[in-house]
């Protein structure tokens, strides 16, 4: 007995990328972000932790996974065009950045840049 299966779509993965392998034209998107905090601001734990030495926490922003559209890179940072059409700068050193494949990334900045049809009445 022969099963074959067909599939309709296509699933990719997002790679992570370090900041040296990122283009201009590249599609990528914050993973996770750092963030760092004074350690005589962290209570958190049962360790006395020393005074010049901040805590890093890793969390899950908000806008993870709007395409990023890349315009420019000098290292550690990547100068990226949001969907809204602004210039923002991303800091490598506290954002990890995964690059779209470029057709999942081209379909999906067609569809977010798209000006929505407003219903007449």
């Amino acid at each position: 007995m022969n099963a074959q299966t067909e599939t309709t779509s296509d699933t990719t993965v997002a790679a992570r990328v370090a900041g040296e392998d990122i283009r201009s034209g590249d599609f990528v998107t914050v993973l996770h972000e750092v963030v760092e905090y004074p350690s005589f601001l962290w209570c958190c734990s049962a360790v006395t932790l020393e005074e010049d030495q901040p805590v890093r926490v890793r969390y899950l922003p908000r806008n993870q996974g709007e395409p990023r559209k890349v315009v420019a890179v000098c290292l550690p940072f990547v100068y990226v065009k949001n969907v809204k059409g602004n210039v923002i700068g991303v800091d490598t050193r506290q954002h990890e950045l995964v690059r779209l494949d470029r057709k999942v990334g081209q379909r999906l900045w067609r569809q977010m840049t798209k000006p929505s049809k407003k219903k007449r009445k």
